[in-house]
């Protein structure tokens, strides 16, 4: 429970494609950054400083409102050793914290086995995108996957084109992994959960009502759907969105600045829509990415790196800057091309796994790492 008597619920945003967090949080006063960045750097007089060192990207001026409001945790340099540079590959690794063999199960997906051991909500978990990530997946655990909760809830099941598509979806994602027969076994195990889940889910929209107008991107979206079903209090402790756009090898200008004015914005109306509803203590969100971006530009966008960053937001956040930012010096360059990892992964995660939702990190996320100390 939280200082408030609510039950502690965690949002997570995973930004597909790699983040540039070089561009996201600019070490906007070393000469480094301009020399190694002639087409996709900010100019410095659009730049939006924090301190004598560092800036939010122009288009990210929600954010660094809330970062000054002391509501945003910066985690700089986040990664693990021998970084992978495969979308696919590296996105495993941060669902299922095995960075050395394919794992089968995901750290949320235990995570919930943990919040709900007798399976008492199929709610407990919710994703709001097509098909189901990795890090809610494991045998057994019900997780409510919704494309658009609209049309979600006035279907009268989803046994329709969308389930199959679904199902086929997360079947062709685990098959190869862990084979057919766990995957039909999870499926026929989950199918009427989540069938239970749609009918429970559908009086979210009906309950909701709102002053704050969410803009019309697929991130905004996925923020409004979340906040409907929080405030409809059906007892959901993990919810999941995806923004996607992020692999920017080219057209990094305009197509970031446009993801960091959706991502940005959309973070801040969905907290002012549950401040609005006094519902907003007891919620925390988690933003990800697979991996940064490589130091130099290559004349049009940036190729896949290393030493990225994510972010804690929400009320009961003590915000600031956590972790070290990777020096952005040639000489330390990984590869001679990336900037370092300073601050393990699997440390965020235990932190928020044992600070925020009360539950022990080390089998979770496969050992005992570092923690950062982000809650107030």
């Amino acid at each position: 429970m939280t200082g408030n008597g609510k039950q502690p619920v965690l949002v997570v945003v995973q930004l597909s494609g790699g983040n540039d967090f070089l561009n996201t949080l600019i070490p906007y006063t070393n000469p480094v950054y301009y020399d190694s960045r002639k087409t996709v750097g900010i100019p410095e007089d659009q730049m939006l400083p924090i301190n004598n060192a560092l800036a939010f990207h122009p288009q990210a001026a929600p954010l660094k409102e809330m970062f000054e409001q002391g509501n945003v945790a910066v985690v700089q340099g986040i990664g693990y050793e021998n970084s992978s540079r495969s979308h696919f590959r590296a996105m495993d690794i941060w669902h299922t914290c095995e960075p050395d063999k394919i794992g089968t199960e995901g750290w949320l997906g235990r995570a919930i086995r943990e919040l709900d051991p007798k399976k008492e909500n199929v709610l407990t978990g919710v994703n709001f995108g097509r098909g189901l990530p990795r890090a809610l997946s494991a045998p057994g655990v019900p997780i409510s996957s919704v494309g658009d909760l609209d049309n979600y809830g006035l279907m009268t099941g989803i046994e329709g084109e969308y389930r199959n598509q679904a199902l086929e979806i997360f079947k062709e994602m685990y098959a190869p992994a862990i084979g057919a027969g766990p995957v039909m076994d999870y499926l026929s195990q989950t199918g009427m959960d989540v069938l239970r889940g749609a009918d429970i889910l559908k009086e979210a929209p009906a309950r909701y009502t709102s002053d704050v107008e969410y803009a019309g991107n697929s991130i905004a979206k996925s923020l409004r759907d979340i906040a409907r079903v929080h405030l409809a209090d059906l007892g959901t402790r993990i919810f999941y969105a995806n923004h996607g756009g992020y692999d920017n090898h080219a057209n990094e200008y305009p197509d970031h600045p446009r993801l960091m004015t959706e991502l940005s914005g959309g973070i801040m109306d969905f907290f002012q829509d549950l401040r609005d509803h006094n519902a907003s203590d007891n919620v925390t969100m988690l933003v990800f990415t697979e991996f940064g971006r490589r130091m130099r530009d290559n004349g049009s966008g940036t190729d896949h790196g290393s030493g990225g960053g994510a972010f804690l937001i929400g009320d009961p956040v003590k915000g600031g800057l956590y972790a070290e930012y990777p020096s952005i010096e040639p000489a330390d360059w990984l590869y001679g091309e990336d900037m370092e990892h300073t601050y393990d992964y699997r440390g965020l995660y235990a932190t928020v796994l044992e600070q925020w939702l009360g539950i022990a990190a080390p089998e979770i996320v496969g050992g005992t790492y570092e923690q950062l100390a982000p809650f107030k």
